[in-house]
């Protein structure tokens, strides 16, 4: 599991506004259980499966998909959410800021609320999290690929990242001299 969401999701954790938005919605121990299993370097892989469910049924249900985007427009939780994948991407400085931007700017937020709003784009976008997950590279592109094709908006959403740098600097390859970008 990548290790910025990882680290996003523990600081969401720890602010009282994220919890408090949340506890009527979600079981907050079990949350906090698989978020301290997760926090350990060598946890088990069926962690990450069943946080990706939760995740999955959280983003689901109408109720805790609308708080947690709410919770997102306060800057009181934003902003330590991004300063806390800046700090996990110290080496990747140019893509932590590129976030940085495009999380302050409320034209991306309106678009990321678009596009989980739509119950297909939801389910592409978790089917790319499983193939991710699974290492299984080809069908990761193939369902990308669809959702830019069949999606506005995530055409929309993916034009609004590439204004802030956020896909220039994705592409960017941190091994390679001068941070070259793969084609």
């Amino acid at each position: 599991m990548n290790r910025n969401l990882v680290k996003g999701l523990l600081v969401a954790w720890e602010l009282p506004e994220f919890r408090t938005g949340l506890q009527r919605f979600i079981d907050l121990d079990e949350v906090t259980a698989l978020l301290a299993v997760l926090s350990v370097p060598d946890h088990d892989h069926e962690v990450e499966r069943s946080l990706l469910r939760l995740l999955r049924s959280a983003l689901d249900t109408t109720e805790i998909r609308e708080a947690v985007l709410q919770l997102l427009e306060l800057d009181g939780v934003r902003r330590p959410l991004v300063a806390a994948v800046a700090e996990s991407m110290v080496d990747r400085p140019a893509l932590a800021a590129a976030i940085g931007s495009a999380a302050e700017d409320p034209e991306v937020r309106r678009e990321v609320r678009a596009a989980l709003d739509s119950p297909k784009v939801r389910e592409r976008i978790w089917q790319a999290a499983e193939n991710q997950f699974s290492g299984n590279r080809w069908a990761l592109v193939r369902r990308a690929v669809v959702l830019f094709v069949w999606h506005r908006s995530i055409r929309r959403l993916a034009w609004a990242l590439r204004r802030h740098g956020v896909l220039r600097e994705i592409r960017r390859d941190p091994a390679k001299p001068g941070g070259r970008t793969v084609r």
